[in-house]
């Protein structure tokens, strides 16, 4: 029988420390009984505690682990159907296919473009997770898994429906825990005890919901404990309501056979509808999306939603509040200012850098929030933003008295003008694109 949140509470620190992210220990305990959280969450329970709890402790979605050493993708463990109810804990990673109808030349030079495909947006790295490498229809699965592994740095799936070709590659990936995608009911056995034997993940796929049910338990009792179940994008109406359907047997009933992180197989002849697909699994409720596409255009799209998704949103997501030198800007450069939230901050740095003028950004405290939120908010004000100039010293970097201040809250121009040193107030552009054109024109 599940413990209560009283069971649970006697055996917390009882701090109230909130390094779980909530207020009270109490209140983790009622999400722990409830399975929103897992105890792990909390860094300061004892190891007699964690033991004795265990039966609560235990999420109803597993967390699996693909790869090894430094190679490793985390996904599972999810507690929510919605975002809002807590947060995503896991990032949906994108796993781009390598077809096997490429030569040895091409599939090298695909994996080799997979590891490098790194974006920066907002102040953090966006990648590919993980290589799948198809391999019925190879002349030698066997050179085409060690040519792979070889080239790309990240976990792989192993993407066939043969037995025989699947313990090929599995002897050549022998403690690097790959993802076998996938069983169906006509190897689930053999594909079981593979992945049993090999110590590796396994994703099972079915026709419906209630064959996807029976593979599950069959690949289990096989003595497949890590598994992911698997979905296609043939119909994807029935692969978004069959996602949705598993999560929630999952988390709010419970349903131990679907206890597992989802990965769905995205196949496309049109690149757009492609990206279009990926987005919205990514967003509800895959862990892992398998797709074709490497390039930028098609990339940054799902790699946005995804990292916008899985942002916590009871944390204020914000830079601290300081001045920032953006190129190596002198006395007579430009100083912007703007607020703390991190999506307005690295548009306007990002844009400011891409004009090539070295200027000033000076960072006004607004509690996280982008600058019509915090004027709403009463959280920016004429009186806070010579303040902030003041405390910043910004005046001593400079010697002309030239503000730009963004152009949706105009209306503070007036009063920083009268009640400061600053009496050049300029009036920026509404939206951060604007910027390097704005400063072409108004700045020599």
């Amino acid at each position: 029988m599940a413990l209560t949140g009283m069971q649970i509470y006697k055996n917390l620190p009882k701090t109230n420390c909130r390094d779980c992210g909530l207020p009270t220990c109490m209140a983790f305990a009622m999400q722990v009984a409830s399975k929103q959280r897992a105890l792990t969450d909390c860094p300061h329970i004892s190891k007699e505690a964690a033991e004795t709890l265990s039966e609560a402790s235990s999420p109803p979605m597993k967390l699996i682990k693909i790869g090894s050493g430094e190679k490793v993708f985390e996904f599972g463990q999810e507690t929510v159907m919605f975002r809002h109810d807590e947060k995503f804990h896991r990032k949906c990673g994108i796993a781009v296919r390598i077809p096997a109808a490429l030569s040895d030349a091409e599939a090298k030079e695909k994996a080799s473009l997979i590891n490098k495909t790194i974006f920066e947006r907002v102040g953090q790295k966006l990648s590919i997770s993980l290589c799948a490498i198809e391999l019925d229809g190879c002349k030698d699965p066997s050179e085409r898994v060690k040519l792979i592994t070889n080239e790309c740095d990240l976990p792989v799936v192993i993407m066939t429906k043969s037995p025989d070709t699947l313990k090929k590659a599995l002897e050549n990936l022998k403690g690097n825990n790959p993802l076998i995608y996938y069983a169906d009911k006509g190897n689930v056995d053999a594909f079981a005890e593979a992945a049993n034997s090999y110590r590796c993940t396994l994703a099972v796929k079915g026709d419906s919901l209630e064959n996807l049910e029976e593979l599950s338990e069959t690949a289990h009792k096989k003595g497949a404990k890590e598994l992911v179940l698997g979905f296609d994008s043939v119909k994807p109406g029935s692969t978004l309501r069959d996602l949705t359907m598993a999560r929630r047997a999952c988390l709010k009933k419970n349903f131990r056979t679907f206890g597992f992180p989802a990965i769905v197989e995205i196949r496309s002849s049109d690149r757009i509808e492609e990206t279009a697909l990926a987005a919205v699994f990514a967003a509800k409720y895959a862990g892992i999306i398998i797709i074709d596409g490497t390039d930028p255009w098609e990339l940054l799209p799902v790699m946005t939603i995804i990292q916008d998704v899985y942002t916590d949103p009871q944390v204020p997501n914000m830079v601290e509040a300081r001045l920032y030198e953006i190129g190596s800007p002198n006395e007579n450069s430009p100083v912007f200012l703007t607020t703390n939230f991190s999506l307005t901050y690295f548009c306007v740095a990002g844009e400011v850098e891409r004009s090539k003028v070295p200027a000033y950004i000076c960072v006004v405290d607004t509690e996280g929030l982008g600058v019509l939120n915090s004027y709403a908010g009463d959280k920016i004000s004429a009186e806070k933003i010579v303040k902030t100039l003041n405390d910043q010293k910004v005046k001593e970097k400079i010697k002309h008295n030239k503000l730009i201040i963004p152009g949706l809250i105009p209306f503070y121009r007036a009063e920083i003008e009268d009640t400061s040193e600053w009496k050049e107030v300029i009036i920026g552009p509404e939206t951060a694109r604007e910027i390097p054109g704005f400063l072409t024109k108004n700045w020599k």
